[in-house]
């Protein structure tokens, strides 16, 4: 049975868990399936899977579904791999093919079996695109954070040459994969680290103290953005919330205050993205 849920709002930018949240939605929904029909139906995600791409992969079967990072990577049998990134507000609508189709509708995957599987994008950011087989299509990543081998030692090294801040130096895919703007504040406030601090000055304690709180927010993310609660039902099952119900110790709490000290949480721009953080207990 599958459980709707509306479209994404501007606030639940999908990260390292609702992008594996998502991936586990389509191994349910296509490993070992036969996809009869994929269409793209918005100017933007042609841009990326022309219909002529597009029209190939009809009887294809889906062998298995991985994550890296952000991206989603769908393995074919002929041994191409369909790589997907939600950007900013992507997500998936999945259900029986027979239900009208979902709202923001950029992409649709049809399964021999009548399952439809819809990439939906209130941006049309969303890329989806075909890779030949053994292609290297990926950029340069970094360690994944919830990999049990990932260590602060491992994390000091990577931000060895970070001259600049602490926080815009975590969003670099290549110091660590995945960790997005959202979770980045969300674990230097449990790590008490500043935002403005100097990433290659952190002693070791405090930057292994980080990859902890890191690692702390990534796996209670599920609470945090209470996946599937949404505001209206149309059949669907989708990834990502539609983040009215987020709970969060600083990300979008301007002026409120802070959980653990009663500071008030700030916020700051860095690299073009909103930074928050307390004021009282977060140290440089």
């Amino acid at each position: 049975m599958f459980t709707f849920l509306c479209h994404v709002s501007p606030i639940a930018v999908p990260e390292l868990p609702e992008v594996e949240r998502a991936a586990g939605l389509l191994r349910t929904a296509l490993v070992g399936r036969t996809i009869a029909s994929v269409s793209t139906l918005h100017r933007s995600a042609a841009r990326y899977l022309p219909a002529s791409v597009a029209d190939t992969l009809a009887s294809c079967v889906v062998t298995r579904v991985e994550r890296r990072a952000k991206y989603q990577l769908l393995h074919l049998d002929d041994g191409r791999v369909i790589e997907v990134h939600f950007k900013m507000t992507g997500d998936w609508a999945i259900g029986p093919a027979s239900l009208p189709a979902p709202a923001l509708e950029r992409v649709r995957l049809v399964t021999t079996d009548g399952t439809r599987v819809s990439l939906v994008d209130g941006r049309a950011f969303a890329v989806m695109r075909v890779h030949a087989a053994n292609a290297s299509f990926l950029p340069p990543l970094g360690p994944e954070p919830l990999d049990a081998a990932w260590s602060g030692d491992l994390l000091r090294a990577a931000l060895s040459r970070k001259r600049g801040p602490i926080k815009p130096a975590l969003l670099d895919q290549r110091v660590v994969a995945g960790l997005g703007n959202i979770y980045a504040a969300e674990a230097l406030w449990e790590a008490a680290i500043h935002p403005n601090a100097r990433a290659n000055r952190l002693s070791l304690a405090r930057v292994t103290r980080l990859a902890a709180a890191a690692r702390l927010v990534l796996e209670r993310a599920p609470n945090a953005r209470y996946y599937g609660h949404r505001s209206a039902d149309d059949g669907h099952a989708y990834a990502i919330g539609d983040g009215a119900d987020e709970q969060w110790c600083v990300y979008d709490r301007e002026g409120e205050a802070c959980r653990r000290c009663d500071g008030r949480i700030r916020r700051v721009e860095q690299a073009g993205r909103s930074t928050y953080y307390c004021g009282r207990c977060q140290r440089a």
